[in-house]
């Protein structure tokens, strides 16, 4: 029997265990789930929304227990405390759009027809969760999709092993039927295996690039529908009228913090010549200020990569940079941490090009390139010279200037003096090998469920 073992990014240790389910009780799962899901969609919305939300609120008081967990499984530092405000900022999104994003579209209400278009849950929703943000992430799509009256099966990535038990947990005891939303521990095989047969009826991963193409693999032929939010290599640029210190704090925030682990992290930067010399040193001296060390110290501002090889990626790619002539900015010297294994001090590369690895591909990691500019049209060529489109921030005082550059971004996300943030009242959305699909707003609701159509001619 296979077991999945989270190692903890602490100490190297094993800190959980689960055994993986066998696919004949997986399919016996999934058909528990495929029965309740038809009475848990009959339920009133209202009904729905109410227990989802409670589950929610359950959730969200398990406090410090979630917190230390988190340290242990993936190395957040404590201070920053849990994802409890994310989780119910989206979640109550969802749940106060939900009546609006649902209701039948009415083309014709006549005393000869009724024509109408209704929103049907898919079924069974197989939620594939990563480990960086475990809860965050994992509620973009369970709240939806059981709010609109799907079942939910959900698999978290072995580094978060604990997250998803945790998560059904708390909304079984709030009321949702247990077979309605099963946390569910599988190895790749046995997973593919039930793609490849049409088991769910909507899937949702993040995670990797490869991880993306191996699920379209195996669900061709099955046209069951798939979002996938992948890789990132989002990019920031400092225009010349921006706000330099604000600019310098928020996207060396959002390239470091979780230790540079951010689906929508800042991985480059791209700043108007007469502004560079000043953003780098402001950025060498934001960046150098960090505390690395172990997450469960409060003190810690910087915790271990989620895993050593993780950590092995990001310094590949910092050795390859500095190799074809990039400096590194940041003095080792100041993270006596740095262990050569999870624990990585940050980095600010500048000279770099986009010959460089670090510049092109994810890194995933506490280290960012900076590059000058002369103008706009530069700058937008380096920010398209990239094969992924999550997000893009933009620092400037000129909103048509920013909304003009961004309609030109092959980008799912444009952000004008924010970075590293997610709307739950937009799409979030991705392009080229980001994925495809979208989650949250209406549209969110709209890809958890099918459209049918009703043309009801009367006879009398």
């Amino acid at each position: 029997m296979t077991v999945l073992k989270c190692i903890s990014p602490i100490d190297g240790a094993i800190f959980a265990e689960r055994p993986v389910v066998s696919l004949a009780d997986a399919e016996a799962m999934l058909a528990r789930g495929r029965a309740a899901q038809k009475e848990w969609a009959k339920r009133p919305l209202a009904e729905r929304i109410a227990v989802v939300q409670a589950g929610v609120e359950t959730l969200g008081a398990m406090g410090d227990e979630v917190v230390t967990e988190l340290a242990h499984m993936m190395g957040r530092p404590v201070r920053y405390g849990g994802e409890f405000g994310g989780v119910k900022e989206r979640a109550d999104y969802m749940a106060g759009i939900a009546e609006s994003a649902l209701a039948p579209i009415v083309t014709e209400d006549s005393p000869g027809f009724e024509r109408r278009i209704e929103r049907e849950p898919h079924g069974i929703v197989f939620v594939i969760a990563p480990w960086n943000y475990p809860y965050m992430t994992a509620i973009n799509t369970v709240a939806p999709a059981l709010i609109a009256g799907n079942a939910v099966i959900l698999k978290h990535s072995t580094q978060t092993l604990l997250v998803g038990e945790r998560m059904v947990r708390a909304f079984v005891e709030a009321g949702v039927p247990e077979d309605v939303f099963q946390n569910i521990f599988l190895d790749h095989q046995t997973s593919e295996t039930l793609i490849s047969t049409g088991s769910f009826d909507f899937i949702n991963f993040t995670g990797s690039v490869g991880g993306g193409r191996a699920i379209e693999r195996a669900a061709a032929g099955t046209f069951t529908p798939i979002g996938l939010e992948l890789g990132g290599k989002d990019p920031g640029y400092v225009m010349d009228d921006a706000d330099l210190d604000w600019a310098v704090d928020t996207l060396m925030d959002a390239a470091l913090f979780n230790s540079g682990q951010c689906c929508c992290g800042i991985e480059r930067i791209y700043v108007a010549e007469p502004l560079f010399d000043e953003f780098v040193e402001k950025a060498t001296a934001w960046a150098s200020n960090l505390k690395l060390g172990n997450p469960l110290d409060t003190e810690t501002t910087i915790g271990p990569m989620a895993n050593v090889r993780f950590a092995e990626t990001v310094r590949a790619q910092i050795d390859d940079a500095m190799s074809k002539g990039a400096k590194g900015l940041v003095d080792p010297a100041l993270f006596p941490a740095d262990d050569g294994g999870a624990y990585l001090a940050p980095q600010i590369l500048v000279d770099v090009n986009h010959d460089m690895e670090v510049m092109r591909e994810e890194s995933f990691g506490p280290v960012v390139g900076i590059m000058p500019v002369k103008d706009d049209e530069e700058a937008l060529r380096l920010m398209n010279d990239c094969k992924y489109g999550l997000t893009a921030s933009l620092w400037t005082n000129d909103a048509d200037r920013a909304a003009r550059i961004g309609r030109k971004i092959e980008t799912g996300t444009v952000f004008m003096n924010r970075a590293d943030y997610l709307d739950p009242s937009l799409c979030w959305t991705g392009c080229k090998e980001t994925g495809r699909g979208g989650a949250l707003s209406v549209i969110g609701f709209h890809n958890l469920t099918r459209p049918k159509s009703y043309h009801l001619r009367k006879t009398k």
